[in-house]
């Protein structure tokens, strides 16, 4: 038996527990660069919540209310993106260090210029979510790839909905009748049975 290991099963005993607690207790824990990784990623979500919501008080300004309701809703699925990550992160044994986020801009310009930001954000969200999906494979994370499946299956969602709702703003223009009808149709938006897992 090594000295490692022989240190590490006297570490066991004097924590009066087994052998396979303790295993358990060495299988939660992850490596450091994962970890800070998962804390990077968890601010990047609360930087995403802060952005659509800066957006939704943006275009309700416009009085754009169905536009602002769907924004409202990507700021509580961004937060649940975050509260989903901290939660693993405690999961497994983790610490969770929360960094600041930065003030997002006040003004976006035309409906069609928000929802490109949004679309041009969540592509970036996407290139973070296949970063750290990276980051597991190679440090044989096997929890965290099963968790960054749902992140990048989610991703293929939430672009494929901006981008959708850009095409339809390109189609109407930027104002008069049919711009008020987009807004009530984003109005009838609901929030996702999937997010609230």
């Amino acid at each position: 038996m090594g000295g490692g290991s022989f240190v590490f099963l006297l570490r066991c005993e004097l924590l009066f527990i087994t052998q396979s607690q303790c295993s358990l207790i060495n299988y939660k824990k992850m490596k450091n660069n994962v970890q800070f990784a998962i804390n990077d990623q968890i601010q990047a979500e609360f930087e995403s919540a802060y952005l659509y919501l800066a957006m939704a008080g943006y275009v309700e300004s416009l009085n754009l209310s169905g536009f602002g309701h769907w924004l409202r809703l990507q700021w509580q699925e961004e937060t649940m993106h975050a509260t989903k990550l901290l939660d693993f992160l405690l999961k497994r044994g983790g610490k969770v260090e929360l960094k600041a986020i930065a003030a997002p801009p006040a003004s976006f310009g035309t409906p069609l210029q928000v929802f490109e930001a949004v679309l041009q954000h969540e592509q970036h969200i996407t290139q973070r979510i296949h970063k750290l999906y990276s980051l597991a494979v190679s440090e044989k994370d096997f929890a965290l790839q099963t968790l960054m499946h749902w992140y990048i299956d989610e991703q293929v969602e939430e672009e494929d909905n901006a981008s959708q709702i850009i095409e339809k703003l390109k189609l109407i223009g930027g104002s008069g009748p049919s711009l008020y009808l987009l807004d009530v149709e984003l109005k009838n938006r609901q929030p996702e049975a999937e997010a609230a897992k």
